[in-house]
């Protein structure tokens, strides 16, 4: 069986979008087709869910109440938080913060869902994961 895949905020939006991208669309097909498990990590939901609500985009909002039944979902855990705080403080000691020291850090908290889930996180966003976790662009997975 191949490395589940977590989905990040980004690729989430496109997947979700109104109008969603055909190449993600067809490259989440083909996963699915493979039997590759993809992931909905509770914090990438969370970091779409909030901008969707607020921009009132309800179509986008079911497409993705109904895609967490289509794919797996990850809950997040109190050991999931106790890892991303580590990660957190590690990042930073060793001088690559990923986020301003006081925000929440969503993306340590991905991070921590990853390394939870053993898999690779599916991003647009990088630079500041690969530092800690797999982390490719979506079109470079699997």
């Amino acid at each position: 069986m191949m490395k589940p895949i977590l989905l990040d905020t980004g690729p989430l939006g496109r997947i979700t979008h109104p109008r969603p991208n055909l190449e993600i669309v067809h490259w989440l097909q083909d996963l699915l087709r493979a039997g590759v498990p993809v992931i909905v990590p509770e914090i990438a939901d969370y970091e779409l869910r909030r901008n969707l609500i607020l921009e009132n985009l309800i179509p986008s909002i079911h497409r993705l109440d109904q895609l967490k039944e289509v794919l797996n979902y990850l809950p997040l855990t109190t050991e999931t938080m106790l890892h991303a705080a580590q990660l957190w403080a590690q990042v930073r000691k060793q001088g690559y913060p990923t986020a301003d020291p006081k925000s929440l850090d969503g993306d340590v908290i991905l991070a921590a869902q990853a390394i939870q889930a053993d898999a690779a996180i599916a991003t647009e966003n990088i630079n500041h994961l690969n530092r800690i976790v797999d982390a490719r662009h979506w079109r470079d997975l699997p």
